[in-house]
């Protein structure tokens, strides 16, 4: 049961998490910032931000998992997972690791612009070019 309850905190923080994201970009667009992705890069860096600064925190303090559950993977992993990225990251260098972290690093750029590519070629084979 404990599990299910851990699962529906996620969710519902995920949700937020999304419509914060959706209203970022909403704001952004109104202000006329669309030459540059300004929204992926405002809630990427607020999400790195506050990620750190709630695991922080958790570790220092007697936060309940669910409230950690509800702040980091519900509503960050719904705002952007560039903060999980972060915080693997971070932790990896904590744990005496740099060599591994830069290594996750490399891996994660060239593997995830990679399968992007692939995704964009498979789509334009079954669909063709956009027009």
């Amino acid at each position: 049961m404990e599990r299910f309850v851990n699962f529906c905190v996620v969710c519902a923080g995920s949700a937020l998490g999304g419509g914060l994201r959706f209203l970022v970009a909403l704001w952004a667009g109104a202000r006329g910032w669309t030459a540059f992705p300004w929204a992926t890069l405002i809630v990427n860096v607020v999400g790195c931000f506050f990620i750190m600064l709630v695991a922080t925190i958790a570790a220092a303090s007697t936060m309940s998992i669910n409230a950690r559950l509800f702040l980091t993977t519900g509503i960050m992993g719904g705002l952007t997972t560039y903060s999980a990225f972060d915080y693997e990251t971070t932790k990896l260098i904590q744990d005496g690791a740099p060599l591994r972290a830069l290594l996750y690093v490399g891996v994660t750029l060239v593997v995830c612009f990679v399968a992007g590519l692939l995704g964009f070629a498979l789509a334009r084979a079954f669909v063709g070019a956009p027009s």
